[in-house]
This record gives structure tokens, sequence and C-alpha cells, in this order.
């Protein structure tokens, strides 16, 4: 199987990509198809032995669209950016030419109506005058139109600029008949009326809507252009001794890079001489520098604070972590959310029940008034009117905008479907080690026997000795003792003889020529060696949830040191977020017991799963997505298994983990979230990734998720609302008792305004801030007024700034 993502060229609304989703559907060897109409993006699945990229290509040209696809580099082999541009150049001079005409136009339409003004001269008025203009506004400006309808003929389809052709070329039509024969009207007491500002009118403002749009769908995609705008250009690679800059593509992995203070990390690598603090802010979404020391890794596209240093690439061209992130947001915002269904659902039958309407309600003035006239505007006003592009944009827009934002915050989201479950999150399960704890055990309590009276001797004995040991709790007492002012020198100044590990009990050996023997109280009683002096202090740091080794010197006790994997200092604070956002915080850990009850309560949770085989994890989680009731082994789970509930429903779980053996458990949750810091094999199961460790970002990506789903269905609402509110006054069904007639002007401007609306609305999100302790019923508020004086405030600015583009050479 292989995957392709092509570029569409020419899709004026949503039916466009149902069309091509249902032609490419078709085809032998297409697995899946998923075309985005907000994106202009396809995404197809396909067996490579039975068809070929050409062939898709070839057959979505058959069906009057472009594709052009991209190069394994990600640079796509047709200029998008400047065909976008030509396209929108191309659509304002249209306009710019159908606006001057129609306001001529319209500036007969007193004389029309009767009016005696005499700033208007009478000629504007004049039939013929007014054919002339208007048939290169019909066929010129809206040759656009006529073009992509016949296309939709061809393929035996309809779609938004049937509507728009058909009612243009009914006012129109009608027009040319009163114009050329008005005796036809007379001869039934009717006037020959004319509706050319009315076509010419229609043709125009939807030009400016198609242009508005094409703005707005280029803003969608900021959020993207920012992250690949975030990469240096080049690098300053040391080759043969002397600094050589090269340009990126040229970086080779092992290649030894030079950065200065102020500059950009060029590419992924380790540091091997030098230390600085980077601003890593853009990437994973971290306020504060980070300090960088021979060993760290560092990320490109992140800025060097303060110090020069050089590190080795690890990571070039699209291996590296921007570009995994880039490819990632974009593959999501091409993948369909499950609330878009509905909107496809209807889109596809929306453009042929338009059409039954329009039809209906011609046929019914006819025979109700039998006034040509009334018929014309009504049927026309229908055609017009009817819009399914904002139906199209709703959902796709949103989370285009709503993933950039993510991938800005350090989130990232592997599709649309675990961006919209995140907002219906029930509970919150975390794996301890390494996700709530920093996953490296530290010394947390250390003391010596009453007898001692140089402490700081007995742990420089205990971590000269420890430095010949790689077991973690040897480097947490090597860690603690430098932390005490022991230095490396120091430490090694004292020489070790007859070292010996005992797997399972601890360490021994001579310091100096002194015997130190290091473990648990268990060993050094087989040893013969009384540990009363401590017991006490020791049993009372055991009870806490901490490991406790005992420190012997010459046959007697010396010292006893405390042991913890401590909490992250974010863990507390991340947690209280969550549960006051009503989500149930629950922990999930092998650990004994006590260790984990000690940890939940520094943490706050009071549902915990102890003693979990990594085997078991998934089971715990399926557990919870079934019970509506705290299984009962919530402490010892390993010992038996969960109660299941009678309540009907499950509750929607996700699953925070950073190791291998929480990927099982990752991929059984609802939404998996992995720590970016963690394994490849936890960041593949998981369905969010957060770039950074820091636990804060799952409240972020929550509260993400439910701005973007609140925007898609504020969208929707827009889109179903306009329509179902729109259609039948376009009908006239408010003529009865008000006399109203909805003028076909009117509804052009309105249909061409409705997607312009969805997606500002959709730009909205890119305002996005998370907050701290922020209540999950709380609701923003979008003030309409705002909304609407903000967005023409963009046109006005928009139209502007393109008449200055254009009057310049």
């Amino acid at each position: 199987m292989a995957t392709i993502t092509l570029s569409i060229q020419g899709m004026s609304c949503a039916n466009c990509a149902i069309t091509i989703e249902r032609l490419l559907g078709r085809l032998a060897g297409v697995v899946s198809c998923q075309v985005n109409f907000g994106m202009e993006q396809a995404s197809i699945e396909y067996d490579a032995q039975q068809l070929q990229p050409q062939q898709i290509q070839q057959a979505i040209a058959n069906a009057g669209f472009g594709a052009a696809p991209y190069d394994p580099d990600g640079e796509a082999e047709v200029d998008l950016d400047a065909l976008h541009q030509a396209q929108q150049r191309a659509l304002f001079v249209r306009f710019l030419v159908g606006a001057i005409i129609s306001t001529i136009l319209m500036g007969g339409m007193p004389v029309m109506l009767g009016w005696n003004l005499p700033w208007i001269p009478e000629w504007l008025a004049n039939h013929w005058l007014q054919l002339v203009l208007t048939t290169p506004v019909q066929f010129w400006c809206g040759g656009l139109f006529y073009q992509r309808a016949a296309k939709a003929v061809k393929r035996g389809t309809a779609d938004m600029n049937t509507l728009v052709v058909l009612g243009t070329s009914a006012a129109y039509g009608y027009s040319v008949i009163a114009t050329l024969y008005p005796q036809v009207f007379m001869a039934q007491g009717l006037m020959a009326m004319v509706y050319y500002e009315s076509a010419a009118m229609i043709i125009t403002l939807i030009l400016l809507g198609r242009w508005l749009e094409g703005r707005a769908k280029k803003q969608t995609a900021e959020a993207i252009q920012a992250l690949m705008g975030l990469q240096s250009k080049t690098a300053r690679v040391l080759k043969n001794g002397e600094e050589v800059d090269v340009p990126l593509e040229q970086v080779k992995v092992r290649d030894i890079i030079v950065v200065r203070p102020g500059e950009k990390i060029p590419v992924d690598g380790r540091v091997i001489d030098g230390s600085s603090t980077i601003d890593e802010s853009m990437v994973t979404g971290e306020s504060w520098p980070v300090a960088k020391q021979p060993g760290d890794d560092v990320i490109g596209a992140t800025i060097n604070r303060e110090g020069r240093f050089t590190f080795r690439a690890l990571r070039v061209g699209k291996d590296t972590l921007l570009a995994q992130i880039v490819q990632l947001v974009k593959d999501a915002q091409t993948a369909k959310a499950p609330i878009q269904r509905v909107a496809d659902q209807v889109t596809a039958w929306f453009v042929p029940a338009v059409l039954a309407i329009a039809l209906l309600t011609c046929l019914s003035w006819i025979l109700i008034t039998h006034n040509p006239s009334m018929a014309m505007i009504t049927t026309t006003s229908v055609l017009v009117i009817a819009c399914p592009c904002a139906l199209g944009l709703a959902t796709p827009t949103s989370i285009m905008v709503g993933m950039g934002m993510g991938a800005r915050h350090g989130i990232l989201t592997k599709g649309a479907d675990s961006l919209e479950i995140a907002h219906q999150l029930q509970t919150m399960v975390f794996d301890k080690t390494g996700t709530l704890t920093e996953g490296k055990p530290k010394v947390t309590h250390y003391t010596t026997a009453p007898n001692i009276s140089n402490s700081l001797a007995v742990l420089a004995h205990a971590a000269a000795l420890e430095r010949c040991s790689e077991h973690p709790i040897a480097e947490a007492i090597v860690h603690y003792a430098e932390d005490q002012g022991l230095t490396w020198q120091k430490l090694s100044s004292l020489k070790v003889e007859n070292f010996e590990a005992r797997i399972g009990s601890g360490v021994q050996g001579q310091v100096a020529g002194t015997w130190v023997h290091i473990g648990t109280q268990r060993w050094l009683h087989e040893l013969g060696i009384a540990t009363d002096a401590l017991q006490d202090i020791q049993a009372e740091w055991k009870a806490a949830g901490q490991t406790t080794v005992m420190i012997a010197v010459n046959g007697s006790i010396a010292g006893v040191v405390a042991i913890a994997d401590a909490l992250k200092s974010h863990s507390i604070a991340a947690v209280k977020t969550l549960q006051a956002m009503g989500l149930d915080v629950v922990m999930l850990t092998g650990d004994n017991r006590q260790t984990a009850q000690a940890i939940a309560q520094q943490l706050g949770i009071t549902q915990v799963f102890a003693e979990v085989r990594p085997d078991e994890k998934a089971a715990v989680v399926q557990a919870l997505q079934q019970d509506h009731r705290r299984p009962r082994s919530a402490w010892q789970w390993g010992r038996r298994s969960p109660s299941r509930s009678t309540t009907k429903g499950t509750k929607v779980v996700a699953m925070v983990g950073d190791g291998i053996n929480d990927a099982p458990a990752l991929a059984t949750a609802d939404v998996g979230i992995a720590i970016g810091t963690g394994t490849d094999v936890a960041i593949a199961a998981s369905d969010i990734t957060l770039i950074s460790a820091e636990l804060q970002g799952i409240s972020t990506a929550l509260q993400l998720s439910q701005a973007t789903i609140r925007n898609i269905r504020q969208n929707l609402f827009f889109a179903f609302i306009y329509n179902i509110v729109g259609i039948p006054i376009a009908a006239g069904v408010l003529f009865p008792l008000t006399g109203w007639l909805l003028n076909p002007m009117i509804a052009g401007a309105a249909m061409a305004f409705s997607s312009v609306s969805v997606l500002a609305n959709a730009l909205r999100l890119r305002r996005f801030q998370p907050r701290d302790n922020v209540a999950r019923s709380s609701r923003s508020r979008v003030s309409l007024l705002g909304l609407l004086s903000a967005q023409m405030g963009a046109i006005a600015t928009s139209l502007l700034s393109q008449l200055q583009r254009m009057g310049q050479p």
C-alpha cells in the first residue's frame, strides 16, 4: 500500500470534493480517499501494484480538475503559491470590471422605477445600453462559472456553479427577450421589465466572495507556513578545523556544527562541546529556556540564547523533529473529522434539492399569478442564495486552524477524529514512572547514626564506592554527593578496591582502605551488621513509599539514604487543572501499593491501580471504558480481575504514558497521549503527542479540542440556518403575508458572504490561548457585532491593498 497527497485545483464548492472522492473511490486499487475542500488537497491510499500516481492524476484531470503531487522532500512540482496568486489576481480583475459596470447599471435603477432625479441621466435606463454593458459581465466575468458548470454537466453532476449559471442566465435571458421582443409582454398587459443589473451584480458579488474566500483559506494555513519558516537556511559546519557556512540541504548526519549566541540551531543533534540555554518555545511550547550541556540533545529551528557550543548532527532533512511535526500536522489536517460526515451527506443531495425547489417555485408562481416576472425573480433568488460552500468549509477550516495552533503550543494530533473525541473525555489515566514522575531515582533524605561525627565523610565513601556501579540507585547517590559539594575530583581521590555487586542486595568494597557496605537492611543483617540505631527513621521513610538503602563502614551501621522517583515540578498543577475541568484522574503503575499510595496522596489522586504488569495495562483501560463505577481492585489490580458494572454505556478514557510498556494501553484508550520525551513506540501508538514533557500541555490540548469543536458547531449552525431561512424567503413564502420578495442581488450578496462568514469564524481560533484551572462548563462568547465589524474592516483593507498593488508598475 502507498499513500499520496495531491493538491487539487479547480474545486469551487464542497460538491466538487465529494465528486472527486466518488470518482477515485471507483478506481481499482484505491483503498481510501479523503478530499479536503478547505485545504484543496486529497489524500489517497492505494495499492501500488494495481495503480500508479499518474493514473490517479489523469482520472482527476478527466473530471475537469487539476492535481499536483508533492515530492518526498515536501516541495511541490507546481508552484502552488504562484498559481494561487495568479488565480486570485484573475478573480480580482474580473470582480473589478464587474463592479464598475454593475455600478453604472445600478445608476439607472431610479429612472427605471420612475423616480425623477435630475442628476441621473435617462439614457442609463436604456435597455439596449444595459444589454451591451451586461453581456461582457455575464460571459467574461462570469465565464468561470460557465466553464465549471459545463464540466459538472459533463461529469453528470451539479454544483454551486450550476446554480449560479442557471440563476444569472435566467435573469439575463429574460431581460434579453424583454429588450428584443417587448411586444410579447405588452400583448399580455405586462411591462417589459429587465433585470440586467441583477444578473451583473450577482456575478460581481459572487466573484468578490470567491476572492475573499481564497484569501481566507490561504490564511488558515498560516500556522503550517509559520512552522516551515522556522527552519534555518544555512549551517556553520566544522570542516578540517575551519568553520564553513553551507546550505541546510548539504548538512549530513554526523557533521560537526557550530552555533553562536542568538543563532538558530539548523538540525537535530547532540551537544559535544560547550553549554548554553536554548529557547525551544516555538517547537515544544515551553516558555522557559532549557539548559544544554555535552550529551544533551538539541532541536533544529530552536534559538541559542547565550553560549557558543558545537554539536553533532543526528537527524537532517525530513527526519528532523520540525519536518516530522509539519508532515504530521499536514496529514492530520487532510483527514476528516466524524462531525464532517453530516455536512458531506447534506451537501451530496443539496444541489439537486435546490434545483427541485427552484423548479417548483417557478411553476407555482406562474400558476398562481400568471406573472413570469415574479416567477423569474423568485426562481433566480432560490438558485443564487443556495450555497453548499459554507457547509463544505465549516469543518475543515476549523480543523486546519485548530491543529496549526496545537503545533504552535507543542501539541501534535494525528487525526481530526482524535481532536473531536478529546473534548468528550471523562477519565484521564496516567502512567506513573516517567510521566507523573521524573523517571530517575533521586536521594530525598540522608542521615547518619548518632555516633557519626562527620556525615560528609560517610557520604564520600559511599559515593566513591557507588561510582563503580551502573545501578540507578548508585547514580542517584553519586549525584546527591556532587550536589553536597563532593566534586568528581574528590571522589576520584578515594581509591576503591575489591568492588563487588550483589544482585538484589547491594554493593561492597574497600574505599581508601576502609570496608564499605551499601544495601538492603536484610542483607546487612545477613552480614551480621546491627541496624537498630537507624531502624526507626528507616521505617518512617519506607512507610512514606521511599526506597531505603543502608551504609555500613567497617562492619558498623553508619548511615541510611532514602531514594524516590520524584514528581515532576508541574505534575500536581496539571492534575488539579484536569480535575477542575471535570475529569476523573487515575494513576496506573507497576510499583507496590505503598509507593503508589504515597505518590497519589501528593497528587491528590484517589483512584490508583498498583502492581499492574505491563501486559495488564490495556485491560485496566478497557475496564475503565466499560465501567461507570470504580472497579473493585483499584489498589491490587494484579491479584484479581476488576468487576464489570451492569450499568449500560461506556466512559471516554484517555491514557497518558511514555514507555514501551504503555503502548498497548495507549492504543486501547479512546485517546492515547504520549509524552514527546518518551519512546518512539509510545509516540507511534498514541493519538496526541506532547513534544515537551510539560503535562500542562494535556489541559491545553483538551481546551483546544473544546474550542475547535465549538467553532465547528458554530460554523455548521451558521451554514444550516442560512439555508434553512434563506431558501424559503427567496422562494417568496413571505409575499402573501407581507408583499416582500427577495431581490436576486441581495440573494447573491448573502450567498457570497456566507462562506466568508464561516471562514472568518474559523480564523478566530488563531487567537486561542490556554487557561489554567478552566472549568469544563465555561464557554467563550462570540460578539456577532464585533465579528461583523472586524470582517468588514478586513474586506475594506483587502480591497484597498489589492487596488494599490494593481496600480504599481
